[in-house]
């Protein structure tokens, strides 16, 4: 077996805003194992600025796990310990190789065409007048929930957006999730999670910056909205310390992207503590392309989580793969007759 990693940079459609900046580019990286008659197709997917493994030694960790792919999925986990992007990339790029369908790895109803995924339209930060151009267009899409980015820009005009979300449709016909991506402060938070609340938020993620776990401890046990780990989870690896923050913090919701805390089986360890303690959870994508963007999906299906889950992202990139996964009325879809466009 040959492994070789090849960079690519994907271009936004549009800019799209988060309280971290504007992205108008998304760098990931794929891992392809090879031999006479199989391939294998993995997505590291890093996010500069976010990402635990956002390090000056990223390029020379892939070319290390190439040099040493032969030690197994198993044993090069172990050893990508700091590294769950690329842990994620060699774990899918094994299972892609296993697989009779390199772009099938996990075959279900989802994999045949027969049953879709529900998901958030996701709403990106920008002008008022565009953030309500998006919610339009997502709910005549047949999106029955939607999530907001909020944080990046000014609050009454964000609390307006929700104003008339609410006038126009019910908690009944629209879930609304919020995502602050850590943009409140730790003193201004709890007022804000009360003007947010009149408005029937489903949940609301990391409304204030990870690492302050006495006082997100505090919000979750006084906040109105339910309140969603995400970042929070960045950087935790050892089972001791997941647990610990689980057990401190209490929150309603946890939030896994596996490109962020290790893969597939980075994830299954967090599911477990969260089910031990009665933390719901679902699953969301981290802007990779339609490539991670599959494997993720396909193996949420497997889950049978019913919550809307975050897997939404595919259609953001003027330059993704083609692929057969689609979006609509409110799921993702794969349709297994559309064939994949993969070259470098």
């Amino acid at each position: 077996m040959q492994a070789t990693y090849h960079k690519y940079i994907l271009n936004f459609k549009r800019p799209s805003g988060t309280s971290r900046g504007v992205l108008t580019t998304k760098e990931t990286w794929f891992l392809i194992l090879s031999d006479d008659i199989h391939t294998g197709i993995g997505e590291c997917g890093i996010l500069r600025s976010l990402s635990i493994d956002d390090r000056p030694d990223y390029e020379d960790k892939l070319k290390w796990v190439c040099n040493n792919i032969h030690l197994g999925p198993e044993m090069l986990w172990q050893e990508l310990q700091e590294f769950p992007s690329i842990q994620f990339g060699v774990e899918m790029a094994f299972r892609s190789f296993s697989s009779n369908d390199p772009f099938v790895l996990f075959s279900s109803e989802f994999t045949r065409g027969n049953a879709g995924i529900p998901i958030n339209g996701l709403v990106w930060m920008g002008e008022k007048a565009y953030m309500k151009q998006q919610i339009v267009q997502k709910i005549e899409e047949g999106f029955t929930c939607i999530k907001l980015k909020i944080g990046a820009i000014d609050f009454d005009a964000e609390i307006d957006l929700l104003k008339y979300i609410r006038s126009e449709f019910s908690p009944e016909m629209i879930e609304i999730r919020l995502d602050a991506n850590g943009a409140f402060s730790a003193d201004e938070a709890l007022e804000k999670l009360q003007n947010l609340s009149r408005y029937e938020i489903h949940s609301i993620e990391q409304p204030i910056k990870q690492g302050q776990w006495s006082q997100m401890a505090k919000l979750c046990s006084s906040s109105p909205i339910p309140i969603a780990l995400d970042e929070e989870l960045i950087g935790i690896f050892s089972p001791l310390e997941k647990n610990e923050l689980l057990r401190e913090i209490r929150p309603q919701y946890i939030i896994f992207k596996p490109s962020l805390i290790g893969g597939f089986k980075g994830t299954h360890k967090w599911i477990g503590l969260a089910e031990e303690m009665g933390i719901g959870w679902w699953v969301t994508s981290a802007l990779e392309s339609n490539i991670g963007l599959n494997a993720i999906s396909q193996w949420t299906f497997t889950t049978r989580s019913s919550m809307p889950q975050g897997l939404g992202t595919g259609g953001l990139y003027t330059n993704n793969i083609a692929s057969p996964l689609f979006v609509e009325k409110g799921t993702i879809q794969y349709d297994p007759a559309t064939r994949w466009e993969f070259n470098l």
